[in-house]
């Protein structure tokens, strides 16, 4: 095959890679080399400036299984993910149930329900942070007026990783709303018309048509829920900086501590590449399992 042939042939592929170039030059420069210059220097010990200094292989793995704080980094980070994403999702779903409904003013609702979206995490935890105040906080007010002990909400080991689920769950809401409030709009009107004739009642469509027709809906918002859960660190940083007694300390904070307060950039990079990997599997299994039951229309 000559030269021009082969040329002509393969005009198509060089257009395609023209055309994606811009996209693999961003992702190269801020995701590829990023993420393996994680996994390099997580077998390194570093210098100040983050440099590899000395090989040490597996020892940054094999520190932080063995170390207690990491330890306890994970059971939180464990427990964040599971009071953050189940409650999103059932408070979302209930939320975008009620503005599903053809009300007079149902508009107003809707935009209420979804404004969390318009704010910044920075915006939001302010706001959460005047509200759990433990002696001007209108939480601890309104407590009080039923004679309720006021709460450390932030300064409280048994209340902070609480409380920074509450407002992590609260910041996730808008989402939430808006993405099944769509899935439901999208579920063809007949099949309730014809369960009404049949004579079915509001909670057995909601089992039988509304949770199986919004399953791809809800699959999704589990699946970002879980993954961003995993990754919160702005509401962490202002309300509780990782304690009290490290109960807040989730998994993304104590990388950014290791990294940037301790210069320990081999264990950081060891503890982001096990979140990496926990995030993938879980993720794997989810859509491995989870998947099976969505119903696609």
């Amino acid at each position: 095959m000559s030269h021009q042939n082969v040329w002509r042939k393969t005009t198509n592929i060089r257009l395609a890679i023209l055309y994606l170039l811009p996209s693999i030059i961003l992702f190269s420069v801020f995701l590829f080399y990023p993420m393996f210059k994680t996994v390099y220097l997580s077998f390194f010990l570093t210098d100040a400036r983050g440099a590899a200094a000395v090989f040490v292989g597996l020892e940054n793995y094999l520190y932080l299984l063995q170390s207690a704080r990491f330890q306890k980094s994970m059971v939180s980070t464990s427990l964040f993910v599971l009071y953050t994403v189940p409650t999103s999702v059932i408070i979302g779903l209930f939320l975008a149930l009620i503005a599903n409904e053809k009300l007079r003013g149902i508009g107003f609702f809707r935009t209420i329900f979804s404004s969390t979206m318009g704010m910044s995490v920075a915006a939001s935890a302010v706001i959460w942070l005047f509200l759990f105040h433990p002696t001007v906080g209108i939480i601890n007010n309104f407590l009080g007026l039923f004679g309720i002990p006021a709460v450390g909400w932030l300064l409280d080991p048994t209340w902070a990783l609480i409380s920074i689920a509450i407002t992590t769950i609260w910041m996730n809401l808008g989402f939430s709303f808006l993405i099944i409030l769509g899935g439901l709009q999208n579920i063809d009107t007949h099949l309730y018309e014809s369960a009404n004739i049949d004579g079915a009642g509001y909670f057995y469509q909601l089992r039988r048509i509304t949770v199986p027709m919004l399953s791809p809906t809800l699959f999704f918002i589990i699946t970002i829920t879980f993954i961003n859960s995993f990754q919160s660190f702005g509401q962490v940083d202002i309300l509780t900086r990782g304690g009290p007694a490290e109960s807040t300390n989730l998994i993304v904070y104590s990388i950014y501590q290791d990294a940037f307060i301790n210069y320990q950039f081999g264990t950081a990079s060891a503890q982001a590449v096990i979140l990496f990997l926990i995030v993938f599997v879980l993720t794997f299994l989810q859509f491995k399992f989870g998947e099976r039951k969505v119903h696609y229309q």
